[in-house]
């Protein structure tokens, strides 16, 4: 099913991103990926979290949308190719950051959010393997587990009092489920979408839905600030364009537990970032958390036995 699907997939020098997502995207994704969740912190000091997912989505709707019409894109054809793009928009994108974003208004950190995230790639490997077929081999085995310490020692290197409680972590328990199915759901429907049109869909949808929960739970209450908009513009254009389309490139070119990998490096970087830009400090546990997880993917990505 999945090599059948890969044949229909446009020719990659046909493709504006290949050049970029073959030399840097696994880079670059993990580093826009993970500014998301101190854009997020900000954004959340001065808007609710509903309120705040319906300007990031709507924006990133609008653009991608002018983008698809303007570059001549190919539109979903059929009720199911719409219907399969809601699904997978409703799951990564609103159950994924509804979760994260509730879990960062209740108190969790910027860091800690990431390090929840970070048990994606085990999640989506075994779920690969359950509903794609996809064949997991020894050594890929081996390095998940090696991952999954090394986020282990990130998150025992970072102090969680403070962090919201039980009610915080559930709720990024919960994102990271919208994440896991929403990924493997991508990958199993719709592997030949358009990534301008198809991710405008799916971000409109997910507009719809969160503004229809703004407005009874927060009062779509904003208080406008710099940082609010600049919070809102990078979450809009870094995030929902520029690291979904990467990943759902990369999805494009390999399978989902590969990609899912990726996500052991989020938390080190995110800790990184969170002390650049917050004055986040650095636990030793967390350096060397970090230095696994990157080994880790070194060693899933090498060919294996």
């Amino acid at each position: 099913m999945l090599s059948t699907l890969s044949t229909r997939l446009p020719h990659p020098r046909r493709d504006p991103f290949a050049a970029l997502a073959a030399v840097s995207g696994p880079l670059l994704f993990i580093l826009l990926w993970s500014s998301g969740y101190v854009a997020g912190r900000l954004g959340l000091a001065h808007s609710g979290p509903f309120t705040l997912l319906s300007l990031r989505f709507g924006i990133a709707a609008l653009l991608l949308a002018l983008l698809a019409l303007a570059g001549d894109a190919r539109w979903p054809r059929g009720r199911h190719a719409w219907g399969h793009l809601a699904v997978a928009g409703l799951l990564m994108q609103v159950l994924h950051f509804s979760g994260i974003y509730y879990g960062l208004r209740l108190g969790l950190s910027a860091g800690v959010a990431g390090l929840l995230i970070g048990l994606m790639p085990l999640a989506t490997a075994l779920g690969a393997q359950l509903w794609l077929a996809e064949r997991l081999g020894r050594r890929q085995a081996l390095a998940l587990l090696g991952g999954l310490l090394g986020v282990a020692l990130v998150v025992a290197g970072k102090p969680l009092q403070g962090d919201g409680g039980w009610p915080a972590y559930a709720a990024a328990l919960l994102g990271l489920v919208g994440l896991v199915a929403g990924t493997l759901y991508q990958k199993r429907f719709c592997a030949q979408m358009d990534l301008r049109s198809g991710a405008a869909v799916q971000m409109a949808v997910s507009a719809l839905a969160v503004a229809v929960l703004a407005g009874p739970v927060e009062g779509f209450a904003l208080r406008w600030s710099g940082e609010l908009v600049f919070a809102v513009l990078w979450l809009a254009l870094v995030n929902s364009i520029g690291a979904f389309s990467l990943m759902f490139l990369m999805m494009r070119r390999g399978q989902a537990a590969q990609v899912a990998r990726l996500f052991y490096l989020i938390p080190g970087m995110s800790a990184l970032l969170g002390f650049l830009l917050l004055d986040e400090r650095l636990p030793v546990l967390a350096l060397l958390g970090f230095a696994l997880s990157a080994a880790a993917v070194c060693v899933a990505a090498a060919k294996h036995r």
